[in-house]
């Protein structure tokens, strides 16, 4: 067992550039005010607005009570408002405000400085295969016919 070697394998080296890409977005962010949590939100509400908080959960990966909270803070903080679900009494929508728009768009900018420090040493070659291979990857193990989703702006939304 020893002899595996970490820096070769696919989800090691996959799950940690991720996890570093989030470190450098979170520190070139701090300014915006918000936490990584409440930029995701953000992030997937701009590209499925509407979305209600269990879709929502599903797609962060956080637990309904942790998501509940969050949007309590945003709520307050009035960077998202919850409105009922036309097709579910027991349901809330949740879109992000006027006051979140700007932000997002600062969001971007950030997301584009760190994908440009962290794939400066690819070709424009290079970083078009990279994209592509991963694309592919993804289709590969996604959900068939799952409902397409954004990704969080830390792990490079599309441009």
């Amino acid at each position: 067992m020893n002899d595996f070697d970490f820096d070769r394998s696919f989800g090691f080296v996959l799950h940690d550039t991720a996890r570093l890409l989030s470190k450098r977005f979170d520190q070139k962010a701090k300014s915006l005010g918000l936490t990584r949590a409440q930029s995701q939100l953000l992030a997937y509400l701009v590209y499925n607005e509407g979305l209600n908080q269990t879709r929502l959960s599903e797609y962060l990966e956080l637990e309904p009570i942790s998501l509940a909270r969050l949007i309590d803070r945003m709520e307050q903080a009035g960077w998202v408002e919850r409105r009922p679900d036309p097709n579910d009494r027991r349901a809330w929508q949740i879109f992000i405000t006027e006051k979140a728009k700007p932000v997002f768009a600062q969001m971007i900018e950030i997301g584009r400085q760190v994908r440009e420090d962290a794939l400066n040493i690819l070709s424009p070659a290079e970083n078009e295969q990279l994209m592509d291979l991963l694309a592919r990857v993804r289709r590969n193990i996604s959900d068939k016919g799952a409902e397409p989703v954004a990704r969080p702006v830390v792990v490079g939304a599309a441009e």
